[in-house]
C-alpha cells in the first residue's frame, strides 16, 4: 500500500497556471506508473494524465492535451501536474493515484489505479 499526499490546489483565474504536487510513501515509488484524475461536482471521476515508471511515457486526456504536463522525480518520490491555460471547466478535485503496473501502453482506466490521495481542490474562475 502506498500513501499519497497532494498539494498545490487553489483558486486561479481563467488563463492562469497551477502546479500540483503529490508525494508518495509506503512502497517503492519508482516501480509504478502514476496518474492524476479529477472529479467535478455531479460528474464521474475522469482520467487526466499518467506517466510510466521511468517518466519516458506520458498520456493525456484530450481535454488537457497541450495545456497540462505530468512529470515525476523518483529521487523525491513525487509526481507533478503543471496546468497552464486553465479553463473554468478544469474546476474539480484533483487526485493523485498509483497504478498497479509499472508500465502501460495507453491511458490507465480509473478503476485500475490501486491507491489514491485525498484530493486537492482546483477552482478556475471566469
Amino acid at each position: 500500500q502506498v500513501q499519497l499526499v497532494e498539494s498545490g490546489g487553489g483558486l486561479v483565474q481563467a488563463g492562469g497556471s497551477l502546479r500540483l504536487s503529490c508525494v508518495a510513501s509506503g512502497r517503492t515509488f519508482s516501480q509504478y506508473a502514476m496518474g492524476w484524475l479529477r472529479q467535478a461536482p455531479g460528474k464521474e471521476r475522469e482520467f487526466v494524465a499518467s506517466i510510466n515508471w521511468s517518466g519516458h511515457s506520458t498520456y493525456y486526456a484530450d481535454s488537457v492535451k497541450g495545456r497540462f504536463t505530468i512529470s515525476r522525480d523518483n529521487t523525491k518520490n513525487a509526481v507533478y501536474l503543471q496546468m497552464n491555460s486553465l479553463k473554468p471547466e478544469d474546476t474539480a478535485v484533483y487526485y493523485c493515484a498509483a497504478d498497479t503496473l509499472r508500465w502501460r501502453s495507453s491511458k490507465t482506466p480509473p478503476a485500475a489505479f490501486g491507491s489514491w490521495g485525498q484530493g486537492t481542490q482546483v477552482t478556475v474562475s471566469s
